[in-house]
């Protein structure tokens, strides 16, 4: 590429988590080049930084194998015309974040067309499917990782690599101020809050909605005085937990926060939550948490063959020991969950666990956007990469 000052630039983030990337790395690539413009798919956040979005976010946020061949057709369709739009677009660059069962395919579309790629969020090979790797060379320029565990696998097939740690080790402060939070929230500061995230996914609330709140039924039960609330990514998903509660004989009750996940965090005591960005977050908050989480049948018989993970959630991965509980599946039933949610309620954050978290915390403050902007601009339009 012999361009050095990109025009276009294409980004294609799949749910809310990439949405917050997205927006942080647009953020950072203006800096570099204040003129370019950027297309692809993107939610709130990163449409409010600037970025043209084709298709609504939300269709491609499926998790499971039953739901992605459930819509296979559709998104095979919308894969097809989104390359052939940002192709007709001249896009100088693709960067895709996450999501690679939609991204690498359109990634290899892209390259074929001559345009140079990047992936932001390794995908889990390390843990599963170990062979991806060989369509990730074919049709990756750049593989940008953000926990440090991640790097080996792709230097060991020699893919350009690097780990730029996780933007939301800058976004949140060593030490939570759970006081101003709890003031904002109108919530009484010797309080006791459990925050209720079941996913930021439709696919992820319906298998995880019920059963949280079948829970925090339970503990409120036990402690009548608990308050409980729910920070809602958007008004389908909290329309969606309404309709649990409405069938429901004794349901909880529950405080929807629409679409502050963090501050209700921060206000909170302790975190249920499903296993994924939002236990990255919890444990930035330094708050004591129960992570879930459940797929359908049919996906689980598979990846219970294809994964060779002890743990799931990230605060243990980056750990490489438990330091939360997990309960996944058929573990993730209302006794044992609240049983723990009491234990945590108990105890509250031991020195050791918060020694834990603060140390993973600093660990992931390499850069962030700003180092991957970085990288791309010196990878890409430096000329030492051109083509």
């Amino acid at each position: 590429m012999s361009n050095t000052t990109p025009k276009r630039i294409a980004i294609v983030a799949g749910e809310s988590s990439g949405d917050n990337l997205g927006s942080s790395l647009i953020d950072s690539l203006k800096k570099h080049y204040p003129d370019c413009q950027f297309i692809g798919i993107g939610g709130p956040k990163m449409q409010a930084v600037g970025c043209q979005s084709l298709y609504p976010m939300e269709t491609l946020s499926v998790i499971g194998i039953g739901a992605i061949l459930k819509r296979l057709p559709q998104l095979l369709k919308m894969r097809k015309e989104l390359a052939y739009q940002l192709i007709e677009a001249s896009v100088d660059l693709f960067i895709g974040i996450d999501a690679p069962e939609f991204n690498l395919g359109l990634e290899q579309m892209l390259k074929d067309e001559g345009v140079r790629t990047v992936h932001y969020v390794s995908p889990s090979v390390w843990a599963w499917r170990r062979k991806r790797i060989f369509k990730i060379k074919d049709c990756v320029d750049l593989m940008i990782t953000l926990f440090p565990f991640e790097t080996a696998i792709y230097e060991e097939h020699h893919i350009p690599v690097t780990c730029v740690g996780h933007s939301l080790a800058y976004e949140f402060d060593m030490q939570p101020d759970t006081f101003s939070a709890r003031q904002a929230l109108d919530i009484a500061e010797d309080a006791q809050v459990l925050a209720v995230m079941p996913g930021s996914r439709m696919s992820e609330i319906d298998y995880l909605g019920q059963l949280f709140l079948e829970v925090t039924a339970v503990m409120q039960q036990e402690n009548p005085e608990m308050l409980a609330l729910i920070p809602a990514a958007n008004e389908r998903t909290k329309a969606r937990m309404e309709d649990f509660m409405k069938g429901m004989e004794q349901p909880p009750k529950i405080r929807c926060v629409l679409g502050d996940a963090k501050q209700v965090m921060t206000a909170s005591n302790v975190v249920l939550l499903a296993s994924g960005t939002a236990a990255l977050e919890a444990m930035l908050l330094k708050k004591p948490m129960v992570v879930a989480y459940k797929v359908s049948w049919f996906s689980y018989q598979i990846y219970k063959r294809l994964v060779s993970l002890q743990y799931f959630s990230l605060p243990n991965l980056l750990a490489g020991h438990e330091l939360v509980r997990e309960f996944i599946q058929s573990e993730a039933e209302v006794e044992p969950i609240c049983e723990q949610l009491s234990r945590l309620f108990r105890h509250g954050l031991t020195e050791q666990l918060q020694a834990d978290f603060s140390h993973l915390h600093k660990d992931l403050m390499l850069g962030g956007a700003d180092k991957a902007a970085d990288e791309i601009k010196s990878y890409f339009f430096s000329g030492n990469n051109s083509e």
